[in-house]
């Protein structure tokens, strides 16, 4: 590609594994940005013996000036920016919605929703005068009913809708904004899940439990001139979960 990419969330294991997937592709420059900056220092550090160019800012995706900062900054040290991935995520505690309190369905929106908002606005701001890919992160609870998870749920399909509308208002300046929406895969986000929920995730997926790569080729595509003509969709990447 020989492209700049900026992605959030890149400590853990999906951003981890889009990264890698970039690297292969051929983009030049990653800004790699993660709340916890060490969980991307062995990944950055493999990208950099590969020789692409790699930046590791601190992020915290809920803060707006922040990401307008990071975005900026990536912008000045590889001269500008082609790709945005906003994969930084969170879930909510587990439970019904008369259980789930204020502050933690709150927390799941601002990292998830808000989150990616501050990610199109930041992209949008600096990819006006030539074009650019956003990729926003969803998940196919977004678009079917999750139980015990409304937060997260909500946060998905607002995210889902954003990239609609994102799509639309910025088509005229050439910048595609599309999201994914993955099905369940074993990470660190599902630590903490209570005993044997896992199993019942794993058992409404016909083909099982997917791994962070099954879902880099619909990244990637969307990056790619392969998509010129694609903006405003959500490809589900679910294992089937979404088929009965």
């Amino acid at each position: 590609m020989g492209r700049t990419a900026f992605i959030t969330g890149a400590g853990g294991a999906l951003g981890a594994a889009i990264a890698e997937a970039f690297a292969r592709e051929g983009v030049r420059a990653l800004t790699l940005s993660d709340i916890c900056v060490e969980a991307v220092g062995d990944l950055a550090a493999r990208l950099r013996r590969g020789g692409v160019e790699v930046t590791t800012p601190e992020l915290d995706v809920t803060d707006g000036d922040a990401f307008d900062r990071a975005v900026r900054s990536a912008v000045e040290a590889f001269g500008g920016l082609d790709l945005l991935v906003n994969n930084a995520g969170a879930v909510s505690p587990n439970a019904r919605i008369h259980n789930v309190t204020t502050d933690d369905f709150d927390r799941c929106v601002r990292i998830n929703l808000t989150g990616t908002f501050h990610g199109v606005r930041a992209a949008a701001r600096v990819m006006r005068d030539r074009g650019g890919s956003v990729i926003n992160i969803a998940s196919v609870a977004g678009l079917t009913a999750w139980p015990y998870a409304a937060p997260y749920g909500v946060a998905k399909a607002g995210i889902i809708h954003l990239t609609r509308v994102a799509a639309l208002e910025y088509a005229k300046e050439r910048i595609r904004i599309n999201c994914v929406c993955p099905g369940a895969f074993p990470s660190a986000i599902h630590d903490g899940v209570p005993d044997g929920a896992m199993d019942v995730i794993e058992a409404r997926h016909p083909f099982g439990l997917g791994k962070p790569q099954d879902l880099t080729g619909a990244v990637t595509y969307l990056a790619s001139d392969e998509a010129a003509w694609t903006t405003g969709q959500a490809i589900v990447v679910d294992g089937g979960y979404s088929l009965p």
